[in-house]
């Protein structure tokens, strides 16, 4: 619980999710995780296309696998991915090392995808190299079971509501106790034969008893009223109890908050042969804790708080009603008991934090890569090659035939199919230079465009159709900022723009691969949320070329980088392939919502609407989606399609009754779906008003950037 609370804190723009393999695990981890987590769900089955499935559709950058859970398919398809893999609180009980151990040969292998392995103490350490895990991997960090936040439970809760209203002279808790076994000892019968002894010395006297298993809780219930004892349970409402009398807390995850509530703590599973549980909640409100015989789970603690005299003990379930006795008749004694167990726990602490430094370095060294389900994967390997050997075949002959305009020309491009941000990043350099004093143009090929004319040039401004142009040369012209020119040979494209404006320096857009026209400066962005598609090229990636191609780069911008913490890991990343180039953050900030009928703009803070359905056809829709989350905009439909989508008049129609159904009563998009839109997209969107998001690129930090750019174009220096 500390640990992922610290996660949270350590990692707030990454989504965290944690996996349970019990019924009652994941309802407990739901209810105390809320807020702190994005998402709670079962542990697949160590199955290799279960593992893939879970992986694929998470995309961890880090996964961290508490204690001894070594699942060799869920190992080796982590590392596949490039994810980095940690084990931490590690652990290995006396029962399992033999059994470890006979198996060295297998668990050696497994253990080997660790990346690092943080266990709890020396003994376990030498444990885990037993077994065969790489020495330098393995490091004592202490246990997180010290490291719990001991939050008394608010004085309005139900139960403490109920202990103010009841008043208890003595309170004492049996925690986690385990039902009867063949052959062993009986704790439930330990406890109430206890509760029995007691009552009769103690009249104010109050036993909360807190099974461990939610399918004992009813086999509690009945004992209870078998032995004529009078109760209630937490679950049927909290009225009257008359002392001595016992509360059955029969709830999920009540206990830990109620410890401080008690002058004395017995804790079940040590007098059954069960290993025994986590005494250190207790111990952290300064409570004392009596144990049984058994705490094989937590020998370590428990050899602690033996050495330090912080905890009692007995051998059998007869001195239970005895070691209750001492500690609620002298609070003196069980106040120092409790002292020494609090200064235990205390020493301890700080397992969490070191296990949180250690993700923090793996995450920011590992970018993960992942690819859809490719059961063709051996032809996928091949056209990857193939497209591969084409690439490096055409700029190769773009370098041979590379020509240089005698004005400055800036690159903007990607490695990535998809979109990262190139078109709003070009008109953010556009307009710096317009600022400056100088005539820039925009060169663009015209994704998508089907006019006949080989080249076409636009005054800024100048209104041009989808089919003409293309929707991000569509989206340039509407700026108004630049004269666009669009054609595949842009040092043609080029020389037509100056025949017809006046332009001293040409941004390059979606230019990185046309090695035909020389630039000046060449900018690549990469995506934070999948900077590398994948670690191959297309098909088995997303990537236009290897990314060695980064070596070529003057400068490269990580964007969308608020939603995520992996920035720190993509810089890492690419100071591999260029060691000294510089690197950017840059954000695609929200400016303002559109109307798209008539133009008006609207405060952000101030959304036109109240219920709107969301759609896109963009390169990184779930980049969208994000910003219209931290918008504070939870749509009550969202579609999405595929990069550039042109949305057709039946289209448009269907969405219109899905938004509708949904309870819609304004749809939101981005400016390059809207470009992509039917000319009567107004029409057939109604009655639904149609509103987009305007952005506008920033990059820090912004003075270094800039200057980068105004050397590039020879601005004089009294300009810069």
């Amino acid at each position: 619980m500390e640990f992922v609370r610290q996660m949270r804190a350590g990692f707030p723009r990454t989504r965290i999710f944690v996996s349970a393999s019990t019924l009652a695990g994941r309802a407990t981890a739901a209810e105390k995780l809320a807020g702190l987590v994005d998402g709670v769900f079962y542990s697949p089955v160590d199955y290799v296309f279960a593992v893939r499935r879970v992986l694929r559709a998470l995309q961890p950058s880090v996964v961290v696998i508490a204690e001894t859970e070594i699942w060799p398919n869920l190992f080796r398809e982590v590392k596949r991915t490039g994810a980095a893999l940690a084990m931490v609180n590690g652990r290995i009980s006396d029962r399992a090392l033999g059994r470890y151990q006979r198996q060295r040969w297998f668990f050696s292998a497994v253990l080997e995808a660790a990346d690092a392995i943080l266990v709890q103490t020396g003994e376990i350490r030498e444990r885990f190299l037993k077994i065969g895990a790489p020495a330098e991997r393995v490091r004592v960090a202490g246990n997180f079971k010290y490291d719990f936040a001991a939050r008394p439970a608010a004085p309005d809760s139900p139960v403490m509501s109920f202990l103010g209203r009841l008043r208890p002279a003595q309170v004492w808790i049996a925690a986690s106790t385990m039902p009867p076994a063949a052959g062993e000892a009986d704790e439930d019968a330990a406890v109430l034969e206890a509760f029995r002894a007691l009552a009769p010395k103690f009249p104010g006297l109050l036993l909360l008893w807190a099974p461990r298993k939610p399918d004992h809780f009813d086999a509690a219930a009945r004992k209870l009223a078998a032995m004529g004892v009078r109760f209630v349970r937490r679950s049927a409402g909290l009225d009257a109890l008359e002392l001595p009398g016992v509360l059955l807390l029969d709830s999920i995850g009540e206990l830990g908050g109620l410890f401080g509530a008690a002058a004395a703590v017995f804790m079940g599973g040590t007098l059954a042969n069960r290993g025994g549980h986590n005494i250190l909640e207790a111990a952290l409100f300064a409570k004392p804790v009596i144990v049984g015989p058994h705490m094989e789970n937590f020998q370590a603690i428990a050899d602690d708080f033996a050495r330090a005299n912080a905890m009692v003990r007995i051998r059998e379930a007869a001195e239970l009603a005895t070691a209750v006795e001492r500690l609620v008749s002298e609070p003196a004694s069980a106040q120092e008991i409790g002292g020494r167990a609090l200064a235990q726990a205390e020493v301890q602490r700080g397992a969490s934090a070191r296990a949180l430094a250690e993700v923090r370095r793996l995450y920011s060294e590992n970018v993960p890569r992942y690819r859809p389900a490719m059961p063709w994967y051996p032809l996928a390997w091949l056209l990857a090659r193939i497209w591969e050997a084409g690439a490096r075949r055409r700029q190769d002959a773009g370098l041979r035939a590379q020509r240089r305009l005698d004005i400055p020309v800036i690159g903007v491009g990607n490695l990535t199919m998809g979109g990262t941000g190139k078109t709003p990043t070009v008109l953010r350099l556009a307009e710096y230079l317009k600022a400056e004093g100088r005539a820039p143009a925009i060169l663009t090929r015209g994704y998508g465009r089907t006019s006949p004319k080989k080249y076409l040039t636009l005054a800024p401004g100048e209104p041009v159709s989808t089919e003409e142009a293309g929707d991000e040369p569509r989206v340039f012209a509407r700026s108004a900022v630049a004269p666009v020119g669009i054609g595949a040979d842009r040092y043609e494209v080029a020389g037509l723009l100056r025949q017809r404006f006046r332009v001293d320096v040409c941004l390059l857009d979606d230019g990185f691969q046309h090695l035909w026209l020389a630039r000046n400066l060449d900018i690549v962005l990469l995506d934070a949320l999948n900077p590398f598609g994948g670690g191959d090229v297309f098909p088995l990636g997303r990537l236009r070329e290897p990314i060695a191609g980064l070596g070529r780069a003057s400068a490269v911008v990580i964007t969308r980088s608020r939603y995520t913490d992996l920035a720190g890991a993509v810089e890492t990343a690419v100071r591999r392939w260029n060691p000294r180039v510089p690197v950017f953050r840059g954000n695609m900030e929200p400016e303002a919502w559109v109307e798209a009928r008539s133009g008006e703009l609207h405060a952000l803070e101030q959304a036109p609407f109240a219920r709107a359905a969301a759609f896109c056809g963009v390169g990184n829709p779930q980049s969208f989606r994000r910003t219209l989350e931290n918008l504070g905009v939870t749509p009550v439909e969202w579609l999405e399609f595929d990069d550039h989508h042109r949305y057709r008049p039946r289209q448009l129609r269907r969405m219109a009754a899905q938004f509708r159904a949904a309870g819609a009563e304004a749809a939101v998009t981005t400016e390059k779906d809207l470009v992509n839109l039917d000319e009567a997209h107004l029409d057939l969107l109604a009655p639904l008003t149609l509103y987009w998001l305007k952005v506008r690129m920033t990059v820090e930090p912004e003075a270094e950037f800039m200057a980068l750019v105004e050397r590039a174009v020879g601005l004089p220096a009294r300009q810069r």
